[in-house]
């Protein structure tokens, strides 16, 4: 852990525990400096953390005040699953709540996606225009499996940006990042085997067992720090697990950050097992602070770690563009692609590849990070003044979801139909475990800020839960 982050989950654990109430003014960065023996840049990169995670505001000319009405907000304990093999049935389900997530008159609570409105789409399609006027008709039948050759370069690029070398030979496009993650699960398992996933874990991946006849173990994670490393290690010595699928940066539906030396340790753990790591990164360019945080695949040096993402959460929703950076495991991701569906479509891989070379990129995501940013400030917020007393809630640094653990006494899917009959779309946490455990939780997206009644669906959903309660 670095300095910054240590003195920043040391003022966290002061405010959360009472220490400073909402309101007080914190130790001037000259003072913590002094006092602390650490540089006045180290003291403001933490500030600047506890800022993004809305434990502090900063007011013009008088310094740092605890916020109010967010200090005291209690976050969930580390997750204690049962580390038994079990078999995943959970698609049903998913259907079933999620059914009604596409209707655009609900207040989507419940999505798995942001706001559309919050990209470049007239400027992506100005440059899928330009791409494909110059496109040779030639390509549309050439660029099958791995993909188009100047968007693997241009990602290759902004890996070596963030100081962790790919070569443009191990990437391959595809349809979005479940595809990705699809097909690198099904590079390096078989019918019946065993992979291990947080607890609680993305429906997604859970799906995505169902479909490979796959059995799921759960890894006990916190809610900010991510998945136990000691957990897993524990759980890999008595399971034959084959692959792990994780999400190392803002984790879905919790939205945890593993520090850097956590995802280190995770690496060096499953080299040590030879047990291939299945990275999902769609969220990492949404970080609140000052740094892209690294993914696992930086410490990665024996092609273990399959590294996937895409441009639908941070650029382009609906081209359906992912990629997987597959290490070892390269060769037999791009065969599966070719046998599953040829090629990822060859004009919106050219119209991202137009984009990115012109800049334009990192601009937007400043901007959508400041958004999302101040998005989260109104949802814990609204959770800390309208939620009944007891409820508990992440404080993500990055990405557009809280999780939200409400008294015993209510039950999510009930929450979930009565939050409908007032068109509001929950997710209740029956979805995230293979075992349906979280079932006085619910997954809260924040990410849509051009929604006028956000607040006030955030208002009802309260008021009904504290009569469940």
């Amino acid at each position: 852990m670095k300095r910054y982050e240590a003195l920043a989950r040391e003022v966290a654990e002061t405010i959360t525990k009472g220490q400073l109430l909402p309101g007080e003014r914190l130790p001037s960065v000259r003072e913590t400096s002094r006092s602390r023996g650490v540089s006045p840049s180290t003291v403001f990169e933490a500030y600047y953390l506890l800022e993004a995670r809305g434990l502090i505001e900063a007011r013009p000319r008088s310094g740092y005040f605890v916020s109010h009405g967010i200090a005291q907000q209690i976050e969930p304990e580390a997750s204690t699953p049962v580390t038994n093999e079990r078999a995943v049935e959970v698609s049903e389900l998913v259907f079933h709540v999620l059914g009604d997530a596409k209707n655009r008159t609900l207040v989507p609570l419940g999505s798995a996606f942001p706001s559309p409105t919050l990209f470049p789409l007239p400027k992506l399609a100005v440059a899928l225009g330009r791409a494909v006027r110059r496109l040779d008709p030639w390509r549309t039948v050439e660029d099958l499996s791995p993909g188009s050759p100047a968007l693997r370069r241009q990602i290759g690029l902004r890996y070596l940006a963030m100081g962790c070398g790919v070569d443009t030979e191990e990437l391959v496009i595809t349809n979005g990042a479940m595809e990705a993650l699809s097909l690198c699960l099904g590079a390096v398992t078989k019918p019946g085997d065993l992979v291990a996933v947080e607890s609680p874990t993305f429906y997604g991946a859970l799906q995505a067992l169902e479909r490979h006849n796959l059995r799921a173990v759960e890894i006990a994670t916190h809610p900010r720090s991510g998945v136990d490393v000691a957990a897993l290690a524990a759980v890999l010595e008595r399971h034959a697990v084959k692959a792990c699928w994780l999400m190392p940066n803002f984790q879905n539906p919790l939205g945890s950050l593993m520090p850097d030396s956590s995802k280190q340790a995770l690496v060096e753990l499953l080299t040590k097992h030879q047990v291939p790591l299945i990275e999902d990164d769609v969220y990492g360019e949404l970080y609140f602070g000052s740094h892209k945080p690294k993914p696992a695949k930086a410490w990665d040096r024996t092609g273990l770690v399959m590294h996937c993402s895409s441009f639908s959460k941070s650029l382009a929703p609906g081209y359906r563009v992912g990629w997987a950076a597959a290490g070892r495991f390269a060769k037999d991701v791009a065969r599966l692609k070719l046998m599953s569906s040829l090629g990822a479509p060859v004009p919106s891989q050219e119209g991202l590849s137009e984009y990115l070379r012109h800049g334009g990129y990192d601009r937007h995501l400043r901007q959508l990070r400041a958004t999302l940013a101040k998005q989260r400030y109104v949802v814990l917020r609204a959770i800390a003044k309208c939620f009944p007393a007891g409820t508990k809630v992440t404080q993500p640094e990055g990405g557009y979801f809280v999780w939200v653990e409400l008294p015993k006494t209510v039950d999510a899917l009930e929450l979930h139909r009565l939050a409908l009959s007032h068109d509001i779309s929950l997710a209740p946490g029956h979805l995230f475990s293979a075992d349906h455990r979280y079932r006085h939780h619910v997954r809260v997206n924040f990410g849509h800020p051009d929604n006028k009644r956000f607040e006030a669906a955030l208002k009802t959903v309260g008021t009904i839960a504290k009569a469940l309660a």
